[in-house]
């Protein structure tokens, strides 16, 4: 934008220049010919009162004498056949001036002729001729050209470097304004725009400001409705707690770690949706840790369903990957509960995790259940009576990573999902 502006101004001012400056030139020259002309005549004219009553001696003298002052040649042509003054040959002009006692301008390739008739004299008709030679023509016409061009280009980069003021002027908030907003957009809240330059952009900077605060105001609320919303789930936790400790046996041994498990899981929560920070662009995690974490956690209730399970996982070490633990750990749960709640009991199913050529991770949670529904694949939407939002928290965490996730069908015909989560940037310490 700044150089268009500059583009601008400068075409604008070389149409003006152009449109000043070349009348101006072509006025210039008209004027040094007009003066040229109006000398030389002027030299003719102080010698009409003495070729027509001078006698011939003093006209002789006073001739020669301006003649030699003269800036052309100036002639006197008496009817005798007499020439005094500069030696010229007659001209048509002065023929004609002779013969018929016209005085007259003629204008010729070397120069301008301008002749005088004088009548009454006793002999017939006299001729005075002077010439201005081209050169005289255009004295200081180039000088003055030169002084126009050097004036012209002085005032177009004055009006450039007048224009590239302003457009930084202009530019400037507008760079800050767009770097604020891709802030915004970067989830950095606490960027605000510096009320600067013309009062409209100076309003468009207020009125960003008032956005990042409502915005910021809108995400404090929602945290807080979840915490509390989360914090509602405890009664009914310790309720459950107390029930189990009421039992006996191995029952009530598998019943109190579950519990314990969903208690820890609604206190992360309402810790996360609290003191929630930004995102972190470096954050990562241990891809095989993790998935062994939570694939142990859901081995328990895959016995009590009678589902076969299969973990593979194909690195030697840790696979860091791009994905906070604890979004990595949520992503996993939703995969496989969407397993447990779209497909029969006894319906076996696979976890695999290997390492994503060009760094990170590619996991995979295969079943031989009945395929993938439509309903799955849109957030918020389902026909199982959940929440539908199994896939979309799966697909939200492999996409912050620089990943993707992909839907398919597997061997058997059952649902396969992959999540290509992408490496931690930069590289993470040695584990």
């Amino acid at each position: 934008m700044r150089r268009r502006l500059t583009l601008l101004v400068a075409a604008t001012m070389c149409l003006a220049l152009i449109a000043f400056v070349v009348p101006l030139a072509l006025l210039l020259r008209t004027v040094a010919q007009d003066r040229a002309t109006a000398t030389a005549a002027a030299d003719a004219q102080s010698l009409v009162s003495l070729v027509g009553t001078a006698d011939p001696e003093t006209l002789r003298s006073s001739v020669e004498h301006m003649a030699a002052g003269a800036r052309g040649p100036l002639t006197v042509y008496l009817a005798d056949g007499t020439v005094l003054g500069t030696r010229e040959p007659q001209s048509s002009a002065v023929r004609l001036a002779a013969l018929a006692g016209v005085s007259r301008t003629v204008d010729r390739a070397e120069g301008r002729e301008i002749v005088v008739a004088v009548l009454g004299r006793t002999d017939g008709t006299a001729v005075i001729r002077s010439f201005v030679p081209a050169a005289e023509l255009t004295r200081g016409v180039l000088r003055a050209w030169l002084v126009l061009a050097a004036l012209g280009i002085a005032l177009l980069l004055l009006g450039l470097l007048v224009a590239d003021r302003l457009s930084r002027a202009l530019v400037g908030p507008l760079t800050e304004l767009s770097a604020v907003s891709h802030r915004l957009a970067g989830a950095d809240l606490t960027a605000r725009a510096r009320p600067d330059g013309p009062p409209e952009l100076r309003e468009v900077a207020g009125a960003l400001n008032h956005l990042a605060d409502r915005i910021q105001d809108l995400l404090r609320e929602e945290r807080e409705e979840v915490a509390d919303l989360s914090h509602r789930l405890r009664a009914p936790l310790t309720s459950l707690r107390l029930e189990a400790e009421s039992l006996s046996g191995a029952d009530a041994v598998r019943i109190a770690a579950r519990v314990d498990a969903m208690e820890r899981a609604v206190t992360g929560l309402i810790s996360q949706a609290r003191h929630r920070r930004e995102t972190d662009a470096h954050a990562w995690c241990d891809a095989a840790a993790a998935l062994r974490e939570r694939v142990a956690f859901w081995t328990v209730l895959a016995e009590d369903t009678g589902r076969a399970v299969t973990l593979d996982i194909t690195a030697d070490g840790p696979l860091p990957v791009g994905v906070p633990a604890d979004e990595l750990a949520a992503a996993v749960d939703a995969l496989l509960g969407n397993v447990f709640a779209h497909t029969p009991d006894g319906t076996a199913f696979s976890v695999t995790l290997a390492p994503r050529p060009g760094g990170g991770a590619l996991l995979t949670v295969a079943d031989d259940g009945p395929g993938l529904s439509v309903d799955l694949v849109r957030r918020g939407v389902s026909a199982g009576g959940s929440t539908g939002l199994g896939l979309d928290i799966a697909r939200r965490a492999a996409r912050s990573s620089g990943g993707r996730m992909d839907l398919s069908t597997g061997p058997s015909g059952g649902a396969r999902v992959t999540l290509e989560l992408g490496p931690p940037s930069p590289a993470p310490p040695p584990p």
